[in-house]
């Protein structure tokens, strides 16, 4: 698996340190999408037996769930199919059939199932800018497959649950037992490390025997660690995320590119194998980009829901993010917060009663006051944490609750806050719910003149629109734009 869910929405916003309560359910969804009790879904791959086959047809259905379900993009499919068509006839027997789903998800990621399905999402697809970038991916997750990595994945896993329970039966030592448990985690860590810089040096050497450039594993690994720098962007590592990249089944980015590259110096000096940029853009050109509209969408500081037919504008300077079932935001200075999601209310249960009994755990809820929020019938109330200070609004369409909780640090009241974000609240009509679409990958042809300023200015309602534009086009910060040629660009 190229990049561990566990780095997605939630995960991202705190780093900045939000008071828990607005990230609960956030890591339990977004950031554990891939189960990795079995390594059935991790790129990590079992051996092709029926009992391996009976559970991945089940992964194949939950991967469908959790991503999104397909996205049909047959130019894209068909590219894909063509490469894993060179890799199968460079492979002398060794890759057998492969059946590539596309999933409908603008997280960055890929992995395999042992009866030879394989997986991209479509935020996958953006990254990679030639044919050869996309082949390393697709070689990397085979490989996984035909080195078997799952067989002493499982064995490894099945070491550390004997470790665990002998540790919880027999020792009876807290300290000792954490020692022992830890370093049982550190054994499997660094085991599968291994496992992922070995499924990289067999992606290179087959990529280079399918005629593809060697040296595109090492492009699109950069690509990768951009991406990763673009959404942490402006946020501090928190103390855990440090102890999990400790703890984490993949080599640090840079350790990856470097092995990478020596595994392509090995077989030849750059320019040798097949990059094809024209073909591989084409084959993207109109890949949806982002979050999609049933789930909401994100378009600065505005949120669209076509489904639920809602809308809202967080307070000046937030920065939004959808997150499955929820949106969260942060301000500028990181000092306040909020989240909006939603809930059921229970059988003869009024909102005021809801909301009198205090939602939120660990806040005492005052000054309950009914009011009207988008012509809807609401409850606006404040509260007041150990750090945090609270404003909460809950907006009742039928039986559904839709709450906002707005969170600042220390004593100030985000009242102003508040008060600008419901009053943005409204429901949309038929017609501008349909209106609401994804965003598109369009191939722009650059001018003589044009920099990487101007082409990103076409990218309405795009974070950091420059960054973007570099990291969608693979291009280092100095890079200079060749007039002529076609580059990805975001827009409807």
């Amino acid at each position: 698996m190229l990049e561990l869910c566990r780095a997605s929405h939630g995960k991202r916003l705190a780093a900045v340190a939000l008071p828990a309560l607005l990230l609960a359910g956030c890591f339990g969804d977004q950031s554990t999408l891939l189960p990795t009790s079995t390594g059935s879904t991790s790129g990590e791959i079992a051996p092709r037996i029926s009992p391996i086959q009976r559970a991945s047809d089940q992964e194949h259905q939950r991967l469908l769930s959790a991503f999104g379900g397909e996205y049909r993009a047959p130019r894209a499919r068909a590219a894909l199919d063509e490469v894993v068509q060179k890799l199968a006839k460079a492979g002398d027997g060794q890759i057998g059939q492969y059946e590539i789903t596309i999933l409908n998800s603008p997280v960055v990621n890929a992995f395999a199932l042992p009866n030879g399905r394989l997986y991209v999402t479509r935020g996958l697809l953006a990254l990679a800018n030639d044919t050869s970038e996309i082949a390393s991916v697709l070689a990397h997750e085979i490989a996984h497959v035909t080195a078997r990595h799952a067989v002493e994945r499982a064995e490894k896993e099945a070491e550390s649950a004997v470790v665990s329970q002998v540790v919880s039966q027999v020792l009876k030592d807290p300290a000792r037992g954490a020692a022992v448990q830890a370093g049982s985690k550190l054994s499997l860590a660094r085991f599968s490390r291994q496992q992922e810089l070995t499924a990289d040096q067999i992606s290179v050497r087959n990529i280079a025997r399918a005629g593809y450039d060697p040296y595109g594993a090492g492009r699109f690994l950069a690509t990768l660690g951009r991406n990763t720098a673009y959404r942490n962007s402006g946020k501090d590592q928190s103390a855990d995320d440090k102890r999990l990249d400790i703890l984490s089944s993949h080599p640090q980015t840079p350790e990856r590119i470097a092995a990478v590259t020596a595994a392509a110096r090995q077989i030849g000096a750059p320019g040798i194998g097949e990059r094809d940029a024209g073909r591989w853009l084409a084959a993207t050109e109109g890949l949806a980009f982002g979050d999609d509209p049933r789930d909401g969408v994100v378009r600065g500081r505005r949120y669209l829901n076509s489904t639920l037919r809602i809308a809202f504008t967080a307070p000046e300077g937030f920065n939004l993010e959808a997150a499955q079932d929820m949106v969260i935001g942060v301000s500028a200075s990181g000092s306040q917060a909020l989240r909006f999601d939603s809930v059921t209310l229970k059988s003869g249960q009024t909102l005021e009663s809801y909301v009198a009994a205090g939602w939120i755990e660990g806040v005492e809820t005052t000054g309950i006051e009914p009011v009207q929020i988008g012509g809807q019938p609401a409850v606006i109330a404040h509260g007041k944490g150990t750090d945090w200070m609270f404003r909460l609004a809950a907006v009742q369409l039928g039986d559904r609750v839709y709450r906002f909780i707005l969170a600042a640090r220390g004593a100030n009241d985000p009242e102003r806050s508040m008060r600008s974000l419901i009053d943005s609240f409204r429901t949309l009509t038929p017609a501008e719910a349909q209106a609401v679409r994804p965003m598109q990958i369009r191939l722009v042809p650059a001018e003589a003149g044009d920099t990487v300023a101007s082409m990103a200015q076409r990218m309405l309602e795009q974070d950091r629109p420059d960054e973007l534009f570099r990291l969608l086009n693979g291009l280092d910060r100095d890079a200079a734009l060749e007039p002529g040629r076609r580059y990805k660009i975001i827009a409807e």
